[in-house]
C-alpha cells in the first residue's frame, strides 16, 4: 500500500503581522478631526505637522503611515470638511416643516452661533485655504472650487423652493443668488474673525434677505 500523504502545512506569510485595522482607522479619523479643528482657525501653510500631531499625541514619525504627504493630508481635510458641511446644509435646507427662506435664515443663525461659541476664532476651512491659494499646491484649486459649487447648488435648490412657495420673485436667478450668497458670506466670516464680532455676519445677512424680499414687496404694491 502507498503510505498516506502527510497533511499539508499552511504556508507562513512573509512580512510583519497585520496591524489592528480598527485602531489604524480610529487614529486616522482622530488626526483628521484635529486637523479640521486647527485649520478652521489657522492657515494650512502656517500650521506645522508637529502642532497637529502633538494635539492628538501621535509621534511625527508615525504620520506617514497614515498619509503620504502633508498635501495628501490637506486634501483629506478638505474632503472631510466638505462632507461635514454638506450634511449641515442638508439638515437645515431640507426641513420641510419650515418655510424655505426661513431654512436659510436658520442656517445663518446656526453658523453665527457656531462662530460665537468659538469666540470668532474659527471660520471656514475651505475659505481659509482659498485665501492662501498662492502658497498651496495647485491641486487644491479645483478641489476647493468644487466644494463651493456644491454648496451653491444646495443653496440654489432651497431658493427655488422659496420661489415655488411665493416667498421670492419668480424672475430671480437662484443660481446667481446662491453664488452671491457664498461670495458675501465667506467675506463676512473673514471679517467676523478679524474683528472677533458678529457685526459683519449680521450686516451681510440683513442685506441679503432684504435683496431677496424686496421684489416680492414691490410686486404686491
Amino acid at each position: 500500500m502507498t503510505p498516506a500523504a502527510a497533511p499539508s502545512q499552511p504556508q507562513r506569510k512573509r512580512g510583519r503581522p497585520p496591524k489592528d485595522q480598527t485602531a489604524v482607522d480610529a487614529t486616522r479619523t482622530h488626526l483628521v478631526r484635529a486637523g479640521v479643528a486647527i485649520l478652521t482657525e489657522k492657515g494650512f501653510s502656517a500650521v506645522g505637522l508637529d502642532e497637529i500631531l502633538s494635539s492628538v499625541g501621535i509621534p511625527k514619525g508615525s504620520f506617514y503611515y497614515y498619509f503620504d504627504s502633508k498635501t495628501a493630508f490637506g486634501l483629506t481635510l478638505v474632503d472631510a470638511y466638505a462632507d461635514f458641511f454638506a450634511r449641515k446644509l442638508d439638515r437645515w435646507f431640507e426641513q420641510e416643516t419650515r418655510p424655505p427662506l426661513q431654512r436659510l435664515r436658520d442656517f445663518v443663525a446656526d453658523a453665527r452661533e457656531g462662530m460665537r461659541r468659538h469666540e470668532f476664532r474659527r471660520g471656514c476651512l475651505v475659505g481659509n485655504l482659498g485665501q492662501e491659494m498662492g502658497a498651496l499646491p495647485e491641486v487644491f484649486r479645483d478641489r476647493l472650487a468644487s466644494v463651493f459649487r456644491d454648496w451653491e447648488a444646495r443653496t440654489a435648490k432651497c431658493l427655488r423652493a422659496a420661489q415655488a412657495a411665493g416667498e421670492i420673485a419668480d424672475n430671480l436667478d437662484c443660481d446667481r443668488l446662491a453664488s452671491f450668497f457664498w461670495i458675501g458670506w465667506e467675506g463676512a466670516v473673514l471679517r467676523a474673525k478679524l474683528e472677533r464680532s458678529p457685526v459683519a455676519l449680521d450686516e451681510f445677512a440683513d442685506g441679503y434677505f432684504k435683496l431677496l424680499e424686496t421684489p416680492v414687496q414691490s410686486r404686491r404694491m
